[in-house]
């Protein structure tokens, strides 16, 4: 599973063996066995992702409590159980994410972080979009995607036009909204001239 810094080679040397050493190569945060389970078991959960080596599955396991309710419990299905650690910690470190339906056909997943730029995040909910598109059942018929809704994770959620899917169509916005903010900035830096310029013509 899941030691920082020193910390990660250290483990590595102890022998936790090839797994750890693709694990700190490919660039995982923290690295560790027996160590990582403890603190997970303590209440930390300070991780976006968590993969583990089949071999750290009964240990992984007893963490269900802990990382099931936020999602982050490693699972086969999903890639996060492998023995291609490498690769799957790059992928975890790209920004891949995993998304599924539930009983009512909705599909709940983050497009990114409140830190991000618009164009990030436009970017990612764009490839979002693409990819749910792709997925289509070819049985599918009528309206695939009923609504979109957009929110943080504990604002209000706010309505997004369903019937804007491709790449081209929703990355518009972020060109408009950047000429707007242009247009702005100008009126702002026009402002003071023309107010200067009134006394003359008085």
């Amino acid at each position: 599973m899941f030691a920082e810094g020193d910390a990660a080679r250290q483990a590595t040397d102890a022998g936790l063996g090839d797994a750890a050493r693709q694990a700190t190569d490919a660039g995982a945060d923290f690295v560790g066995s027996d160590d990582l389970a403890e603190r997970v078991e303590g209440g930390w959960t300070d991780f976006d992702v968590a993969i583990a080596h089949p071999s750290q599955m009964p240990k992984v396991g007893k963490l269900g409590r802990v990382l099931g309710p936020q999602g982050k419990m490693p699972n086969p299905k999903v890639g996060t159980v492998t023995d291609d650690i490498a690769k799957a910690v790059e992928e975890a470190k790209a920004g891949k994410v995993e998304y599924r339906t539930d009983r009512q056909a909705i599909v709940h997943l983050a497009i990114g972080k409140a830190s991000f730029s618009e164009t990030d995040l436009l970017e990612n909910y764009a490839a979002v979009i693409e990819e749910i598109i792709r997925a289509k059942p070819a049985a599918a018929k009528g309206r695939y995607i009923l609504s979109i809704t957009l929110s943080t994770t504990m604002g209000p959620g706010v309505r997004v036009d369903p019937s804007r899917t491709r790449r081209g169509e929703i990355m518009q916005g972020a060109g408009a909204a950047a000429s707007e903010g242009d247009a702005e900035d100008q009126s702002a830096e026009q402002a003071p001239a023309e107010q200067a310029e009134e006394p003359a013509t008085a």
